[in-house]
């Protein structure tokens, strides 16, 4: 457990040490193995809507807010992002469905928010993970393109499982310009990865989102 728990560490320090690129997408994140975040936010319209279709899902409570990194928990993060990676044709929601946005259980094909809401879903009922550690992710790639993953809360770290990247990777070595992301307390509440004020620099996921009311219904 010890070998574990250094490997896992070093592979954090390798990170922050190896891979500027990563702060420089998130000038407001701290060089810890942890995401800082800035209070509550709105929440994606896309996740929204999802809680319209599946509104027994948005009915269930955090159930805990991190997760232990054992060695059999790592074995499951990789395998579940492996397997679902895997299985998924990538495809847009315009391709599949012809709208701009939609957060959807892939069948076949899907796009980024499908095989995070899928890996969430398998961890949660299969491994035992609490919701709470699973926090839906939204932001921006290397390319400036919106972006959804998966970011698992333990206490090693914030993880992030990607449907364009095979390994699992501390959250400090994923190129990803870090936006938003569900509450570790409530995964109706959204809460800010970055400051207040730099939010208006961002279009598409940091713009489009659900109205304040909208918000306020799906918490009740």
């Amino acid at each position: 457990m010890l070998k574990f728990s250094v490997v896992v560490f070093m592979l954090g320090v390798s990170a922050m040490s190896a891979n500027a690129n990563a702060f420089h997408l998130n000038p407001d994140q701290r060089a810890t193995t942890s995401m800082a975040t800035f209070g509550s936010t709105t929440i994606p319209i896309g996740y929204y809507e999802y809680c319209q279709r599946y509104a027994e899902r948005c009915e269930r409570t955090a159930q805990g807010s991190s997760v232990n990194l054992t060695p059999n928990r790592w074995k499951q993060l990789v395998s579940v992002n492996s397997e679902v990676n895997t299985s998924i044709i990538p495809r847009t929601d315009p391709e599949i469905f012809g709208v701009e946005e939609r957060w959807v259980y892939p069948d076949g094909v899907g796009d980024c928010e499908d095989y995070a809401l899928l890996k969430r879903k398998i961890l949660n009922e299969q491994a035992g993970i609490p919701l709470g550690a699973l926090s839906m992710t939204v932001g921006r790639d290397a390319n400036g393109g919106g972006h959804a993953v998966l970011t698992v809360i333990t206490d090693m770290g914030d993880f992030i499982l990607d449907n364009v990247e095979p390994r699992v990777l501390p959250w400090q070595e994923a190129e990803i310009q870090f936006l938003k992301r569900q509450s570790s307390t409530d995964p109706n509440v959204w809460v800010s990865l970055i400051r207040e004020g730099r939010a208006r620099d961002f279009g598409s996921y940091a713009s489009n989102q659900a109205n304040s009311i909208a918000a306020r219904k799906l918490r009740k």
